[in-house]
């Protein structure tokens, strides 16, 4: 990973399961992200949360503290959803137990997916994807991409921008400053 590099991040919740739709934590994403990037650490260009991964289309900046912005983020979220768990619902919990040194649960699995993005046209096919994620087949969480409330969708076709770590593509810099 290098800073100031635009990348395509896909990240998916251990054992796929539908962790963020199930405890509506959509939020907690929406807010890791937003106080990563009000501390200056990262700026996202394009997003979809869905029900148990998220796509972004995202820069890093630069190190929170002794971490990379992805490790403060899932941290973060991590952490979140194992409080919610142990005082709703304990026994979920025990769906994300693990067996590691580091930790006692895992929420996110341990390879998420990275792709450097070069140019305009890989940005747009991105978007795109990430866009029409909620469509699918598989999800039909929406008709209409501008409709699904936690995607840059909306932003990119009406101009709302609902999400203030949200940045349009045309806006990315790859100088850090």
């Amino acid at each position: 990973m290098e800073y100031g590099a635009l990348y395509f991040y896909t990240s998916t919740i251990f054992n796929r399961r539908p962790l963020i739709h199930q405890y509506n934590f959509y939020e907690s994403i929406t807010d890791s992200l937003s106080f990563l990037h009000k501390k200056g650490h990262l700026r996202v260009y394009g997003f979809v949360i869905m029900p148990n991964h998220i796509h972004l289309i995202w820069q890093l900046l630069k190190q929170n503290g002794k971490e990379s912005p992805v490790a403060s983020f899932k941290k973060f979220t991590a952490h979140q959803f194992e409080q919610h768990l142990v005082k709703n619902n304990p026994a979920d919990l025990l769906n994300y137990k693990v067996d590691w040194r580091t930790r006692k649960y895992n929420f996110w699995q341990p390879e998420p997916d990275w792709f450097l993005i070069f140019n305009e046209k890989t940005t747009q096919q991105k978007l795109n994807y990430i866009h029409n994620n909620p469509l699918q087949e598989r999800w039909q969480l929406v008709t209409d991409p501008i409709d699904y409330k936690f995607s840059s969708a909306r932003f990119y076709e009406t101009g709302e921008k609902d999400f203030d770590f949200l940045y349009h593509y045309a806006d990315y810099d790859n100088r850090i400053s």
